[in-house]
């Protein structure tokens, strides 16, 4: 049975990170995202500066500021958030399909059978932090181990900007000394109750028998007894269908006109040739789409339905969406939307056969 290989990816101050890469001028301070002190606002979330002062998110904004006064506020922007999202996860699925996203800034990922660098995960761990460092300019942390719990917990452990690795030959030994507090589904509640029976780390959770955690807690003591012994079989589940396949590139050095962009396409389009290849016969490509992100992070995408996946018709969609910005181009992005065939209810094309 091939040993599972779960990378639990987390975005560092996800929020707070795309407005300070945006406006550069807000890092090194204290600054939250946010909504306004005097309107009963709450922190979404804050840097490390902030943190430093006591701030967290779902504080109050006015608390926010009692403790930091210099805290600078910016309102969330959730288009820009969810765009950056979407980038991220363009980059997971170049390693797998089987992801799962537990929210816009973090997901669990089942590299088990990838091929990538060998089949290793702490390498493809790596090399996702690295490219969403140089592509989007934030930084990610994230934890390898044999399932998500413990995958999860790694990828805390060494925030910010950090990689951790559980091996399973270290699971006994690493889960031995955690807290209980750290389990999956222990909460306060929970936690107290261990506390009062004298069980405050996985060590001693080890001590009590299946049937006595169960009398305790219920049908959650065999999850007690299954965690402190590092054990979860929970999968990775991905239940949502791909809506497109794309490929996309950042350049090192910003393309300065339309030309050079469309020097660029050939290339691009044979990436993109060999990722439709690797399709199910469950999707049909659609229509076309291209993608640019210029020198100051403005970006624009256009799509054409009808339109052919030749290479004149990405020369005519990049040109109308590089007319738009006019700009120096730091990110180009061409693919396809995919109509899903699984559920039997695909209309025949006209005169086909």
């Amino acid at each position: 049975m091939t040993q599972r290989k779960i990378i639990h990816v987390d975005c560092d101050c996800f929020y707070a990170a795309i407005e300070m890469r945006d406006n550069p001028s807000l890092a090194g301070k204290p600054m939250a995202v946010g909504g306004s002190a005097d309107r009963r606002g709450v922190i979404a979330t804050c840097n490390y500066e902030a943190r430093a002062f006591g701030v967290r998110s779902a504080m109050s904004s006015r608390h926010a500021l009692s403790l930091c006064p210099d805290l600078v506020i910016v309102k969330p922007r959730m288009d820009a958030y969810k765009e950056a999202s979407k980038d991220i996860q363009a980059i997971f699925r170049d390693y797998t399909d089987l992801i799962e996203p537990l929210s816009l800034d973090e997901a669990y990922l089942d590299v088990s059978d990838s091929p990538h660098f060998a089949g290793s995960a702490t390498r493809i761990a790596q090399d996702i932090r690295r490219r969403v460092s140089k592509q989007l300019h934030i930084t990610v942390s994230a934890g390898v181990a044999p399932n998500k719990f413990l995958a999860k917990i790694a990828s805390d452990w060494k925030k910010p900007n950090g990689l951790f690795v559980i091996t399973p030959d270290q699971v006994e030994d690493f889960v031995a000394g955690l807290p209980v507090n750290k389990l999956h589904g222990v909460g306060k509640v929970t936690a107290d109750k261990l506390g009062r029976l004298g069980i405050a780390d996985c060590l001693q959770l080890r001590e009590w028998g299946k049937l006595a955690l169960v009398r305790e807690f219920g049908s959650f003591g065999e999850r007690l007894w299954g965690l402190a012994r590092g054990i979860d079989e929970r999968l990775v589940h991905n239940d949502s269908r791909r809506q497109s396949v794309s490929v996309e590139n950042t350049y090192d050095a910003d393309l300065p006109d339309l030309a050079s962009c469309l020097e660029k396409l050939p290339e691009l389009m044979e990436t993109l040739a060999g990722r439709i290849a690797r399709l199910d016969s469950s999707y049909r490509p659609g229509k076309p789409f291209v993608k640019v992100k210029f020198h100051d992070f403005t970006q624009t995408t256009l799509e054409q339905a009808g339109a052919g996946r030749d290479l004149e018709s990405y020369r005519q969609l990049l040109s109308q969406a590089f007319a738009r910005g006019g700009r120096p181009v730091r990110l180009l992005g061409i693919g396809v939307r995919l109509q899903d065939l699984r559920g039997g209810y695909e209309q025949l094309e006209l005169f086909s056969g």
